[in-house]
């Protein structure tokens, strides 16, 4: 990221940070193979990424380090999303309010998603936090409203038209109206309910923590304009690139696994993209 600054400083739209979530184990990314005698299936195990750390602040003292590496690339209109847990995303945001200050704070999105439920005496955690932040306050940010399905309840009282306040004397709403004009839907909230990738999904690379498609492709398309630039500090298993170039965007990985420049390379040549590699030694 250092390495990219005298290059993309002031260029990036939208920087994605998935970091690893403080999980304190070693994961790896699954093979599977089927024998073609046999039919069976055999699995193998590829080291992906590590994730134990002496504590817990050492791990918010290196996600630190790469946030501000990231946020010094952006675009004024740009914004950075940090995709972490809940376990972590309370001390992620004090270390982001730091950084960029809290009045660049834009909002806290909330994926929930269902999994096959764990043995707990507590609540099944269903859900990841990505916190949203904005290079410059005092520069509009670069945002497409999105919108999602109306409510089978508002959809029976109004149908699928637009709806007009009609306001009293003294300003206030006092009745609903509808136009002829079509709905396009409620604007999108901050509660996304998106499916995980599934087992037997098409897209998954057996990459471990791998993202679905269809998140990444509402943040970029809420946050970017075609022909902008993504980073992923995070590459992982490519999801953001690929989901980018799809959109066309322009876009930027970094990953210091090897496993990931192997999976995300597989994954851009499936879609007829040849990835331009450039590989930086880090500074001692």
């Amino acid at each position: 990221l250092t390495a990219l600054a005298g290059e993309l400083e002031g260029r990036v739209t939208l920087a994605y940070l998935d970091p690893p979530f403080f999980t304190g184990r070693e994961h790896h990314r699954v093979h599977r193979s089927r024998d073609p005698k046999t039919g069976e299936v055999n699995r193998a195990l590829a080291p992906a990424f590590d994730d134990r750390w002496d504590s817990l602040g050492d791990y918010l003292a290196a996600l630190a380090s790469r946030v501000e590496a990231a946020r010094r690339l952006l675009a004024p209109h740009g914004s950075l999303v940090l995709h972490v847990d809940p376990k972590t995303s309370h001390y992620a945001k004090v270390l982001c309010d730091e950084i960029f200050g809290p009045e660049c704070f834009a909002s806290e999105i909330v994926w929930r998603y269902r999994r096959w439920p764990s043995k707990t005496r507590n609540f099944q955690r269903m859900h990841d936090v990505l916190l949203r932040y904005v290079r410059d306050p005092q520069v509009e940010p670069r945002f497409n409203q999105l919108y999602e399905p109306l409510a089978p309840s508002t959809r029976a009282t109004w149908g699928d038209r637009k709806q007009r306040a009609v306001t009293g004397a003294s300003g206030r709403r006092v009745r609903s109206s509808t136009t002829e004009e079509p709905s396009l839907g409620a604007p999108l909230g901050d509660v996304w309910e998106l499916s995980i990738v599934a087992p037997v999904a098409r897209e998954r690379t057996g990459y471990p923590t791998q993202k679905p498609e269809s998140l990444l492709q509402r943040l970029i398309e809420a946050c970017t304009d075609p022909g902008d630039l993504v980073l992923d500090p995070y590459m992982g298993s490519g999801t953001t690139l690929a989901v980018a170039l799809r959109l066309g965007r322009q876009a930027v990985g970094l990953d210091m696994g090897e496993e990931a420049h192997r999976v995300t390379h597989e994954r851009l040549a499936a879609q007829g993209i040849v990835p331009i590699q450039q590989r930086v030694e880090p500074a001692l």
